[in-house]
Order: structure tokens, then C-alpha cells, then sequence
């Protein structure tokens, strides 16, 4: 078979080319001579998806760092601010059960890029902070969006975003953190978070930023529309639970299949932000996560230093690896699931890592360890939530805690095997 030909599946451009021999090298890495050739593909790599990603670049605008430096220089009641970037969840908590409620609103109000995105201080505060926060940057951007010194394009980008931030500023949304800054983070609530029994977080992967987090066609393949549709149909399901859903976009995702995606520098970072919001959690809710694509290498990552005591399952879908040989390295108590559609492209990356490229092991693969589910009906990458789906039916269980009812893969029930018990 000539593997150059595209009827055969192998891929056109140099980068998928590359990617496209590093998995055909990985069926056979015990030979030195394939070893070095797979370490040979790895630089090609680097090369074709450029160094743009590792070159010094000047920092775009960030607002909530001018607003970190504001609050670090202000106090209340004549008392120092605590620092957003080195203080606990529990400083923060135990600041603001002393304040007044209206010194309270006084910080939202004043520093709101500050205090929507504090770990720690009331939900419910956070949520006016960020109402207050999207309503300058819409009016900011609306103002950007006419400005004579900009490009037509400039012009167009500002008018998006400033329709983004209007619809997330729409009143009864519950937005749990936002940041303009860069591409922009945001993280929105479904249900009553100091109440629920049991939160869902829907962690997302490539190319997830504050303009792909919602959209009006096809919703269920966007963060927001993927926790909306499972926070719906566990409200269907059961009605009695108390349950939230989080569609956390609150991390600075790659963007395209590029190097970042490759690698797991991103998901680092993003693990120390998904950690630092588990543990602000209200302490009565268990937390299941639910990780699509490169968000399942953040989980991965995460999955060690997340409270053992609150997080129960970890859920992937549509995963190119959690950077772990099987579910034993990933250090966790929680139940692991795993789920990927026959249709799902990501089945065609290279499950393995060499020189810290790629995410290891195939989670849907026996020798993983994962409970593996069933995702039938899901349609390719994007669509795991979609309405009728098996793999949504199977999320649904798994947030209310209904592992009995779990759909496997198989036709076998190996992967419902103890999970009530665990």
C-alpha cells in the first residue's frame, strides 16, 4: 500500500504527515532504530507546527492584572487586601465572612475582575462582580467596535466580542469567573452550586475561548451547550437530586493541533486552575468531571492533586491520553470512565509519548484500565452530548451517582463491575 496516498488515509500536510508516521513508528518502538526515528518524527514535528508557540511575544492587554494591581493597593476598613495570586481558598473564605455585606459589595463592585475570579469568596458574589464585569467590557468593546484607528477587521473582532459578553451578561446568567484578557476565560453555572448534592464540571479541550464557549448552531458541541445539556436531562432524569453543572472554559486552551496540543505545558497550568476551583467548592457536593479532548490531559494532570474526598468520577470522551500508562497512574481515587465514538477522529492520533509529545495511552483501551461506555449515537468529536445520545445517557448516570444503570461499550457489564461500591 502506498502510504503516501490519500485514499489510504495518510494525511497531506507536513504536520499531520508527521504525526500520521510517529503513529505508524509507535507499533513497533523496540528496535533503537525505530526509537530514534520516532524521536527524529518528533523534531519534524516541532518544526512544522513552528516556534511561534516557544518565541518571546509581547503580552497582550491584560485587564484583570491592571485590576489584581489596583486591588493590592487598596484595603477596606482600613484593613490590606489579601492577595489573589498566593492567599488559600480559606484566607479568602475566612476575609470575607468578615466583612459586612456591604463592604462585601463595595469590593465587588470596585475591583469585579478581581473578586468574579476569587476562589473562595461567596458564589453569589461573584456572580454580581462578573454581571458587572461583562457590562464594561461589552460597553468597552461596543466603543473599540467604531474606533477610527483600527482595521475593519479590528472593528468586526470588537463587535463579536462585545456580543459575547452582552449574551453572558444577560440577566439570570450565573457566571462563575471571566477574564477578557488574551482569547478570554469564562465559566458559567447551571443550578444552585451552594446547595447541590452533586457538580458536574465540563472541562473542554483545543480551541475553547470566550467566543467558541457558546453558539447557537449545534450548542451541545460548545462547553456552555454541554453543561446545559446535562444539567437538562439530569433534572429529567431525576428531579429530586440537587445537582449543578459547571461548564468551566476558566483555562487557557491550545489553539489548532499544533505543538501546544501535543504537549502538556497547558494542561499544567490548566490543572492548578481546575484544582484551585474543586477546593472552592461548597464542601457538601461531590464532583464528577467530565473532560472532552485535550481537556482529558488537563484531568489527567489534575487528577492526583484534586480533593480525593470530593471528586468521585472522572469521566473522558473523545481523549487523545491523560499523560498516564493507566488509571493506576494517575494517582486517584475517583471512578475513571471512558467513552470515544467510532466516528471520532481523535482515534487516529498517535497514543503514546516520546520526548514529552503526545499523552500516552489510549484510555478506551483495555490496557488503561478505564471503564469503558458506551458513546453510541455521538456524532464524531463535538458531538457527545448531542439530545438521544448513549454517551449523554451514560454522563447523566454517572453525575446522579446512578452506576447500575451505566451503558458499557460491550455487551458485557465489566464496566459497571463495583462502581456502586467504590
Amino acid at each position: 500500500m502506498n502510504l503516501f496516498d490519500e485514499r489510504a488515509g495518510a494525511p497531506s500536510s507536513p504536520r499531520s504527515l508527521g504525526w500520521y508516521w510517529l503513529r505508524v513508528i509507535a507499533q513497533d518502538l523496540t528496535s533503537p532504530g525505530r526509537a530514534a526515528l520516532a524521536v527524529m518524527v518528533v523534531f519534524v514535528l516541532l518544526a512544522t507546527s513552528g516556534w511561534t508557540a516557544m518565541r518571546h511575544q509581547k503580552p497582550p492587554q491584560d485587564p484583570r492584572a491592571a485590576a489584581v494591581s489596583a486591588w493590592l493597593h487598596g484595603s477596606v476598613a482600613g484593613r490590606r487586601l489579601p492577595n489573589p495570586d498566593t492567599a488559600s481558598t480559606a484566607t479568602i473564605s475566612r476575609f470575607f465572612a468578615s466583612l459586612s455585606n456591604a463592604q462585601a459589595r463595595q469590593l465587588a463592585d470596585r475591583y469585579p475582575l478581581v473578586v468574579g475570579n476569587l476562589n473562595g469568596a461567596p458564589v453569589e458574589l461573584r456572580y454580581r462582580a462578573n454581571q458587572q464585569a461583562l457590562g464594561e467590557a461589552e460597553q468597552w468593546q461596543l466603543k473599540r467596535s467604531k474606533a477610527t484607528d483600527l482595521t475593519a477587521e479590528g472593528r468586526q473582532s470588537a463587535l463579536q466580542l462585545a456580543h459575547r459578553f452582552g449574551s453572558l451578561h444577560d440577566p439570570g446568567r450565573q457566571i462563575l469567573a471571566f477574564d477578557p484578557s488574551g482569547r478570554g476565560r469564562v465559566a458559567e453555572v447551571f443550578g444552585d452550586l451552594e446547595t447541590a448534592q452533586r457538580t458536574a464540571v465540563v472541562v473542554p479541550g483545543v480551541d475553547t475561548d470566550i467566543l467558541s464557549f457558546e453558539k447557537s448552531v449545534k450548542p451541545y458541541s460548545t462547553p456552555d451547550g454541554m453543561a446545559e445539556a446535562l444539567y437538562n436531562s439530569e433534572r429529567a432524569t431525576d428531579p429530586s437530586v440537587r445537582t449543578a453543572v459547571i461548564a468551566w472554559a476558566d483555562y487557557t486552551t491550545p489553539e489548532g493541533v499544533g505543538l501546544d496540543a501535543s504537549t502538556g505545558t497547558m494542561a499544567e497550568a490548566g490543572a492548578v486552575r481546575l484544582n484551585g476551583m474543586v477546593r472552592a467548592l461548597p464542601q457538601n457536593t461531590s464532583v464528577q468531571l467530565f473532560c472532552h479532548s485535550y481537556g482529558s490531559v488537563t484531568c489527567g494532570v489534575a487528577a492526583s492533586r484534586l480533593p480525593q474526598q470530593k471528586v468521585t468520577d472522572i469521566t473522558v470522551y473523545g481523549s487523545p491520553g491523560m499523560r498516564a500508562e493507566n488509571v493506576a497512574g494517575l494517582h486517584t481515587r475517583a471512578r475513571v470512565w471512558a467513552t470515544r465514538d467510532d466516528t471520532d477522529w481523535i482515534q487516529d492520533v498517535p497514543y503514546l509519548e516520546v520526548a514529552g509529545i503526545g499523552h500516552g495511552t489510549d484510555p478506551v483501551s483495555s490496557s488503561f484500565g478505564a471503564r469503558v461506555i458506551s458513546a453510541a449515537g455521538a456524532q464524531q468529536h463535538t458531538g457527545y452530548f448531542a439530545s438521544g445520545t448513549e454517551s449523554l445517557k451514560n454522563f447523566t448516570r454517572i453525575a446522579l451517582g446512578e452506576y447500575e444503570s451505566v451503558s458499557c461499550a460491550t455487551s458485557d457489564t465489566s464496566c459497571r463491575a463495583g462502581a456502586a461500591a467504590a
